[in-house]
């Protein structure tokens, strides 16, 4: 008799402990510098984020490996919903496929909590190219095989794998030149070291509007606010080419269902608030909420199709 009082005692309290979360501040870990994108989308998102759950978002910074150290300080923190991770397509499922020795498993080292925004990209040339459309830039590359180049921010990441599967759909031959991040490969390309480039939306549309690059198409199935005039890959004829990146958060695995709940519960409200929404459109990214189980139901698609378009490319990282 006492050990089953003992028992429901112990029940009853570890429920108390789970219906009071959050009790202190939120650790929210960012795997990349300061001032980048997935830094402008945590600072977006905090604000809203503390007010829906009553208690101080502190951003950690833990750059590194693409990302990976990040993942790994994560991973190792107690599953108790006070430890999250910001992420973006690389880490959650390009990662898994371009590290031979990677120390997690996406769904199985993580609990999925939101999928917050998906970030399409622009295919861009520079301006002195004799060009203004994506089927005549096809056209250009085609009549000259190799002699085109293209720039990323990096083997295996998205602005390199984007223009691997633009290829592999094309039949274009190109270079490859990688870079050590966005911003000189943005240099070469207005400078016109390299003729091609895909990047995210906000930095791309801000430097197509100043003239000093040119966006051909973007890589979602409809046209971006950002860049209104700009078709899309589908409409410039190339079907069912719809690559989009995509942000979202993560805690430990083995987080409690009702922790779980309420933390996927706040990002709902964070994401239907029409400032935060608005605010996003503007920065380039599409609000796109997903739930705990629909986003790990997401995950499940994003990883094969991504570890395919890796292997095809060729990447692999140490």
């Amino acid at each position: 008799m006492r050990k089953s009082l003992l028992a429901l005692l112990l029940a009853a309290t570890c429920g108390l402990a789970h219906a009071a979360f959050p009790e202190k501040p939120i650790r929210v870990v960012v795997g990349f510098p300061a001032g980048g994108p997935l830094d402008q989308h945590a600072r977006l998102l905090a604000d809203k984020l503390q007010a829906a759950l009553g208690q101080p978002i502190v951003i950690d910074y833990k750059a590194g490996a693409g990302g990976t150290v990040g993942a790994q300080d994560v991973m190792k923190a107690a599953p108790d919903g006070y430890t999250l991770m910001l992420a973006n397509t690389g880490v959650m499922v390009i990662n898994p496929a371009l590290y031979t020795k990677l120390p997690y498993q996406t769904l199985r080292d993580f609990t999925p909590i939101a999928r917050t925004a998906m970030q399409p990209l622009a295919l861009l040339v520079n301006p002195k190219l004799p060009i203004n459309t994506l089927p005549e830039f096809v056209a250009y590359a085609k009549a000259r095989p190799g002699q085109v180049n293209y720039g990323s921010a990096g083997n295996g990441g998205i602005s390199h794998l984007v223009p691997e599967m633009f290829k592999n759909a094309t039949g274009l031959f190109m270079v490859h030149i990688p870079y050590r991040g966005s911003a000189p490969a943005f240099t070469d390309l207005m400078a016109g070291q390299v003729q091609f480039m895909a990047e995210s939306i906000p930095q791309a549309a801000s430097y197509h509007k100043q003239g000093k690059v040119r966006a051909l198409a973007v890589t979602s199935r409809e046209r971006n606010p950002a860049l209104p005039d700009t078709p899309t890959v589908i409409e410039s004829g190339i079907k069912g080419f719809e690559v989009v990146g995509f942000y979202g958060f993560l805690a430990p695995a083995g987080l409690p269902a009702d922790v779980k709940a309420k933390l996927g519960d706040a990002f709902r409200q964070v994401l239907t608030n029409p400032e935060v929404r608005t605010r996003m459109v503007t920065q380039g990214a599409d609000p796109a909420f997903l739930g705990p189980d629909e986003f790990a139901k997401f995950l499940g698609n994003e990883l094969p199709r991504w570890a395919d378009a890796v292997k095809k490319s060729g990447a692999r990282m140490d």
